[in-house]
């Protein structure tokens, strides 16, 4: 969670889950077991992280701040026609798990459909807990109680003392300019910020122009970036708690500067030129929302339970779905992303807040999608400042996506028309069309001039802006 406050306090919250004691590497048999099941999850830190985002910064009194959720559990809500597309797809996993089929299955093997509604009465009664005992109880009380004892008779790893002793970590966020433009973006141990900043830099050593939105020209520059960026992405990504990582370097204009030099204006520079292992996989099925309100205050939040429907526990008696995190870390000895008790797995998770050069709040952004996030972003703050597009049209705009391994462009439709595709593979480009979206971003906007609140959300997978 990213926050921007209207005295002009700038904050972030690391809620990322954690590893639990007993982790080690080798802990899984295969995949799948990393993906599915009790032992996939990490200690959850979504509880933990809008605690403290209360504490600091709440106003409203913490009952009344988790009602609509509450609400929401006991009373229902209409599934989407997207819920039930991807509860189709889940059906053979999920009717594994009775607590979880229950809700989402009809308890057997049939999911909802649109227009079904999703109660969830023992989510209900767990946020009462919460709402009464505050948000401690989770890691401390009855829910904790709950968490350890189904995870020890389902094989889990997550103990009660390993949430007793989660801690979400309040940090300053990193910074970089744009075009003279304030960016601020979430720091280690998501490497979503520092990658934004370094694309942003290595692009700001070229010149802009109205029109070049598409243009093989824009496009190298930014792929160039990209590659660059995401390659010391793949060296120093990490959890600063367990290994140091260049923060000031990695944000620095001298080092974009350094990195722009290499770029050739008609040739593709070659990945394994610059060659580094990749980073570790993540999943692409995250949530993000962005909130301003009347005083000005913002926050920008992504949040995640990795795969689509996380580990596919939902832990007995609590209403509570677990994630499969344990999935984000890689079992490669010595590996930066190497599991580790107490260790927070790699993220791209890029909320992102930017202001204009006299420090007053201009947007807020971020999006899901694994290692496109950053990539996202970038190109969405691009569309807005070089190309003055609307917020709409910005988020709209097809996206491409390079992440230096593999070496290849991924193109949404619409992305790359026919000749500039055909310049950039003259220059040495692999171009992949891709079917599914990238992305995901639902930002907000304070529009020049008038001061009024804007909101966009993503027709890629749907969502909705909303003004109160």
């Amino acid at each position: 969670m990213l926050l921007r406050m209207a005295d002009g306090t700038v904050r972030a919250i690391d809620y990322k889950e954690m590893a639990p004691a007993a982790a080690h590497p080798g802990m899984f048999a295969n995949r799948q077991e990393a993906t599915v099941g009790y032992k996939a999850s990490a200690v959850p830190g979504t509880v933990a992280g809008m605690g403290l985002a209360h504490a600091r910064f709440g106003k409203l009194p913490w009952k009344d701040v988790l009602e609509p959720a509450r609400r929401l559990a006991e009373k229902g809500f209409p599934a989407s026609q997207r819920m039930e597309l991807i509860l189709a797809l889940q059906v053979p996993v999920m009717k594994r798990f009775p607590e979880t089929a229950g809700i989402f299955l009809h308890g057997l093997d049939r999911p909802l459909k649109q227009g079904e509604i999703v109660k969830q009465a023992r989510l209900a009664a767990t946020i009462v807990r919460i709402q009464k005992h505050g948000w401690h109880e989770f890691y401390e009380g009855e829910t904790a109680r709950l968490i350890d004892r189904d995870m020890t008779v389902h094989g889990g790893t997550i103990r009660y003392d390993d949430l007793k002793a989660y801690q979400a970590i309040e940090r300053a966020p990193v910074e970089g300019t744009f075009r003279g433009n304030r960016i601020l973006s979430m720091p280690p141990s998501s490497s979503g910020g520092t990658t934004l900043i370094e694309m942003l830099n290595i692009l700001e050593t070229f010149p802009s122009q109205l029109g070049m939105e598409g243009s093989s020209e824009q496009l190298h520059h930014m792929i160039e970036s990209m590659r660059r960026a995401y390659r010391d992405r793949a060296e120093f990504s990490a959890d600063p708690a367990f290994f140091p990582v260049p923060v000031d370097l990695l944000t620095s204009k001298n080092h974009a500067r350094e990195l722009a030099r290499s770029i050739e204006a008609d040739r593709a520079t070659p990945s394994d030129s610059l060659m580094t292992e990749p980073s570790a996989e993540e999943s692409q099925d995250t949530t993000h929302f962005s909130i301003i309100d009347e005083q000005g205050n913002v926050v920008s939040n992504t949040y995640t339970l990795n795969s689509f429907y996380g580990s596919q526990v939902m832990i007995t008696g609590t209403g509570v779905l677990m994630n499969d995190i344990m999935s984000a870390f890689t079992s490669k000895p010595g590996d930066r992303g190497e599991v580790k008790p107490g260790k927070r797995p790699i993220s791209s998770m890029t909320p992102t807040i930017v202001l204009h050069a006299d420090g007053s709040p201009w947007f807020a952004l971020g999006s899901p999608g694994s290692a496109t996030i950053p990539n996202t972003v970038f190109q969405v703050i691009v569309n807005i400042i070089d190309s003055k597009m609307s917020l709409r049209d910005a988020i709209e705009f097809p996206r491409i996506h390079h992440q230096y391994l593999p070496d290849q462009v991924d193109a949404e439709p619409g992305a790359l028309v026919f000749d500039v595709a055909q310049k950039l593979r003259s220059f040495g480009d692999t171009i992949k069309p891709k079917l599914r979206s990238q992305g995901d971003v639902h930002a907000v906007m304070v529009e020049e001039g008038t001061g009024w609140r804007l909101g966009w959300s993503d027709g890629r997978r749907g969502g909705r802006a909303i003004g109160y």
